[in-house]
């Protein structure tokens, strides 16, 4: 059971000389935030694809026990709306992803908040999505835009790739699409988004997902202790595989009683709150900064 708590994205001019330190190159941000955090979300992925050589850089840039989850397309997600996405999603696992090799935790696949839940185009998505090194690398051969040169290594590697979903409209609160991503092992995003859009606490899949964009203000407001203590109680139940009492489930079904891996990242930086607020979480956790472990 592995608990990983940080940030959405690392490049933002306003944390500089308020988190990063005032004589700190930009060049060195990310080896700065992978050592004050235990987990970053890549976002720039999510508006274009990336270098495979950014990939290998932010792999050798950051600790040996550093994880990263990636954000998806948004020309897959929010462009083709899953539609005609075989090519566009082995052009994504050519662009480098799998150069981050043990450092890379979760695919994240956030959808517009004018996508509805389409049964169809979701399962074939689902099914497309690889779920092993060796199968995105197989997928990545046929990109029309990358040649890979993955190593061997990490061609044949069985090791498991977890997929978790973001969605924004009130038509995914119902009981098929929760059987639908619990067959399919995918995680639904725990977003805290001020109330904006749907929140939804059923556990789907071996491990957890949660987005923290602010309780008052989306993207803005920060945490107060007491409702960081709040967060920090529920993901403790949650990584020994129980239910909070209070738990906003659509499905009233038992889950699995087994240890799961959290994934916890604030979304809430224009304020500059999202570095203070995962280190708090990370002291009331007890999670260890990667230079510690």
């Amino acid at each position: 059971m592995d608990i990983r708590i940080g940030i959405s994205g690392w490049l933002y001019p306003p944390w500089r000389k308020i988190f990063y330190p005032a004589d700190l190159p930009q060049k060195k941000e990310l080896a700065y935030a992978s050592r004050q955090v235990s987990s970053i979300e890549i976002n720039g992925s999510f508006y274009h694809y990336q270098k495979p050589e950014s990939y290998q850089r932010w792999h050798s840039e950051t600790p040996n026990d550093f994880v990263f989850s990636v954000k998806g397309p948004q020309y897959i997600t929010h462009i083709r709306r899953l539609r005609d996405i075989e090519m566009p999603l082995a052009n994504f696992f050519a662009s480098g992803v799998l150069y981050l090799d043990h450092k890379l935790g979760s695919f994240l696949w956030q959808f517009p908040p004018s996508f509805l839940y389409n049964e169809e185009r979701l399962e074939t998505f689902f099914k497309l999505l690889p779920r092993t090194f060796s199968e995105a690398a197989k997928l990545s051969d046929k990109s029309d835009r990358f040649s890979p040169e993955y190593p061997a290594a990490l061609r044949k590697q069985s090791r498991e790739l977890r997929h978790a979903i973001e969605i924004r409209h009130h038509s995914f609160e119902n009981p098929f699409f929760i059987e639908l991503v619990r067959k399919y092992n995918v995680a639904i995003v725990f977003a805290d988004t001020a109330g904006k859009w749907p929140y939804i606490e059923d556990v789907t899949a071996d491990f957890l997902y949660l987005r923290l964009h602010g309780d008052e203000e989306i993207y803005k407001s920060g945490y107060d202790i007491e409702t960081l203590n709040w967060w920090a109680d529920r993901i403790k139940i949650w990584s020994k595989g129980k239910l909070p009492k209070d738990a906003l489930n659509i499905v009233d079904l038992p889950v699995e009683k087994r240890q799961r891996d959290v994934y916890v990242y604030f979304d809430n930086d224009i304020k500059v709150r999202a570095p203070e607020d995962a280190q708090t979480l990370m002291r009331l956790l007890k999670v260890k900064k990667p230079q510690e472990i």
